[in-house]
């Protein structure tokens, strides 16, 4: 009887044992604020590669060659000089599906011709992009050329539309460490986008 006693008034090892209850907790949640700050470093990252892309885009070709080779003067029925009206360009949208690049005119709106695409100039911002971020594909990323109100008819120096330039990225996602442990699947980041007006758009300035 002693000795059952003595057993159990035995308190050697309680603090293994307290140890081991919270350990997972706590390796959980280390391995939780690493999964934060890789967190954020993939939205800033995404973040930056967005930037970069849009930068990239004011300044060289534009992607929809069809607009930026439009004669708003000659074909739009404007006086050279004119600046362009919303109503002759509302803005378009280029983005990639299943590998093929396609610009559209934006829904409710009036565009000139925008084909022929210039699938060239869309991959060398994606490529500027992956420069910063290489999880982007194209399928990412969305090119729109808004209206800005900028932008002559008949202007001989480029194009006749000065839009402003957005760059999406969307769709990337993040796999925490901490859910590989429990098979769960990864999580999506938010969308990015960035903005700025037109600079070149006929490939004579280089980023």
């Amino acid at each position: 009887m002693r000795a059952l006693a003595k057993l159990f008034g035995d308190c050697r090892g309680s603090t293994a044992a307290e140890f081991g209850m919270v350990a997972p907790l706590l390796i959980a949640f280390l391995i939780g604020t690493i999964d934060m700050g890789r967190f954020l470093w993939e939205c800033n990252r995404a973040e930056k590669a967005t930037q970069m892309g849009a930068r990239f885009a004011v300044a060289t070709n534009m992607i929809p060659t069809g607009l930026s080779d439009y004669s708003f003067a000659v074909n739009g029925n404007l006086v050279q000089g004119d600046p362009i009206p919303s109503t002759a360009f509302g803005g378009a949208t280029c983005s990639s599906t299943g590998g093929t690049l396609t610009c559209s005119c934006a829904s409710g709106q009036t565009c000139p011709t925008l084909t022929p695409v210039n699938t060239a100039a869309f991959t060398n911002i994606v490529n500027r992009m992956q420069q910063f971020n290489p999880s982007i594909a194209a399928g990412n990323v969305t090119v729109a050329y808004e209206y800005s109100g900028l932008g002559f008819a008949g202007d001989p120096n480029g194009s006749d539309v000065a839009p402003l330039v957005t760059v999406k990225l969307r769709n990337l996602t993040f796999t925490p460490m901490l859910f590989r442990f429990f098979g769960s699947s990864s999580v999506a980041l938010p969308d990015f986008s960035a903005a700025l007006t037109l600079e070149d758009g006929i490939g004579n300035v280089s980023d």
